[in-house]
């Protein structure tokens, strides 16, 4: 298969026009390769994933974080000096859906809206009309929960698909939720639209100190790692969906957060 249609199938999922103004979602790094038989999905494109995609035999690399937000020079011997060397060596292209995932609740972003059962969805931000769908693109999903649950209940449920290790709770925890929102990675700015769209908790990751401090719901910071790292997982899925010969395989990822070990 030739990269321009593995982009075009990415492209169905994570419409780049609806990216934010400042990302650099797309293509990363080209190659002249043009065909590929297996397809790499992480969720950072660093050294390390990127090596062992390679190793798995990859063709193309999609991330969900681009390379950069900022072109630079590569004018040290870092790690983007050694994703580079990498990806320019085995002549494999780099791919990043970044916001342009985050905006389509209908694709691999709405994950957790699906785990939740949520109800009644809103976008927190909207940045486009909706496109044959009920609901715009934009980022953040707020919906009523089934039944009425806790904190502990809910987070009980993400805790299946995603690790919880180094979550934290802040804000006033009510007694029972019925209504949720989220945003995956850092998504601690739509706190007010949370709050506007009538949620009673807001998950997300990257929470600030003084956010916290404030805050007038209760907040589940999970990381920044947590809930994307399942979102890259299910997008390698929807992708092996749609692309059936092409092998499409995920590399698995470690939040760089670990609890401290007490002696």
């Amino acid at each position: 298969m030739q990269p321009i249609e593995i982009i075009k199938a990415i492209e169905e999922i994570a419409p780049l026009a609806a990216a934010a103004g400042w990302d650099v979602s797309g293509q990363q790094v080209a190659a002249h390769r043009q065909d590929v038989a297996k397809l790499a999905v992480c969720l950072d494109p660093t050294p390390a994933s990127v090596r062992t995609a390679l190793e798995k035999g990859a063709q193309f690399v999609l991330s969900h974080h681009p390379l950069l937000l900022k072109a630079v020079l590569p004018n040290r011997l870092d790690d983007y000096h050694e994703v580079l060397r990498l990806l320019f060596q085995a002549d494999v292209p780099l791919y990043a859906a970044h916001t342009s995932l985050d905006v389509n609740a209908y694709g691999p972003a709405g994950w957790l809206a699906r785990a939740l059962e949520l109800r009644n969805l809103a976008v927190l931000e909207p940045v486009a009309p909706a496109v044959g769908n009920d609901l715009p693109l934009g980022f953040g999903l707020a919906g009523d929960l089934p039944r009425d649950m806790t904190v502990a209940q809910i987070a009980g449920i993400i805790a299946r698909n995603a690790p919880l290790a180094t979550a934290t709770v802040s804000g006033p925890e009510p007694q029972t939720i019925t209504r949720v929102a989220y945003c995956t990675g850092s998504g601690s700015s739509l706190l007010g639209a949370a709050q506007a769209a009538d949620a009673q908790l807001f998950i997300t990751g990257d929470v600030k100190y003084h956010t916290a401090l404030a805050a007038e719901i209760c907040l589940l910071d999970v990381g920044h790692h947590s809930l994307e790292e399942e979102m890259m997982l299910r997008m390698s899925r929807l992708l092996q969906q749609r692309l059936p010969e092409t092998e499409v395989f995920f590399v698995p990822s470690a939040s760089p957060f670990r609890p401290v070990a007490l002696s």
